[in-house]
């Protein structure tokens, strides 16, 4: 299994530090292209975990924010226990030309900001919906992102808010993998060493949050998210 790349963990926590996302979903897009996504999924575990929760618990209202998205989150446990199944069975890669295709879509989505707003009356149907869906994928920013964003809430209600997604999201899939068997000690321990650096990449990152000007980092960041996806979508549909 390859690991090229030892300051990579540093530079991925930068990302999620500065706009309060990006570790796992980067990651993942990067390491797709040296190994199988359930491989990548084993190994971004930890750090993943560590830094949602770091960001989970920097804002001021995780009891309502918990008390609000409860059924968003038990959706994304059953989604994400139903799909890992698929995930470690798929082929490696469909699997791969998937993940490209969701996160060049990711890209997509964030490039065009649609100016969605979900009325509060609807949350209780479309709450359970996105969660069910977004654990499927397996990839955990489409359609869980753009729905968080679009419930009108303040920017670090909203960081939080994304900290609660990712981390019920990561502890269902680490449940998932589990259960499958698809997740080696091995890949474990080299897990638990990537969280150091991506802790300081983040530190890092919530430092130049403050100084870069959001909307280009913005821009750059699914820029190259579409860019990433479509390579691994083009690679494997041309292979």
């Amino acid at each position: 299994m390859p690991h090229d790349g030892a300051g990579q963990p540093a530079d991925l926590g930068r990302v999620k530090g500065v706009i309060g996302l990006g570790l796992p979903t980067v990651a993942m897009g990067l390491l797709g292209l040296a190994m199988l996504p359930v491989e990548a999924a084993a190994l971004l575990i930890v750090p993943s975990l560590v830094t949602n929760v770091w960001q989970l618990l920097a804002g001021p209202l995780f009891g309502a924010l918990l008390r609000r998205l409860w059924p968003m989150m038990v959706s994304i446990v059953a989604g994400t226990l139903a799909g890992s199944g698929v995930i470690v069975g798929t082929d490696a890669g469909a699997a791969t030309a998937f993940l490209g295709a969701a996160l060049a879509l990711y890209g997509v989505v964030g490039l065009a900001k649609p100016r969605l707003r979900v009325p509060p009356a609807a949350e209780p149907l479309a709450g359970p919906l996105v969660g069910a869906v977004t654990g499927a994928t397996g990839v955990f920013v489409i359609p869980a992102v753009p729905y968080i964003g679009s419930l009108g809430l303040e920017r670090d209600d909203l960081v939080q808010a994304l900290g609660l997604s990712f981390t019920v999201s990561t502890l269902a899939l680490t449940a998932g993998l589990v259960l499958h068997g698809a997740l080696p000690l091995a890949t474990t321990a080299i897990s638990v060493l990537a969280v150091l650096p991506a802790l300081v990449g983040m530190a890092f990152g919530a430092w130049l949050r403050a100084r870069v000007r959001p909307e280009v980092f913005r821009l750059c960041f699914f820029v190259s998210l579409l860019l990433l996806g479509g390579e691994l979508a083009w690679r494997e549909m041309a292979s």
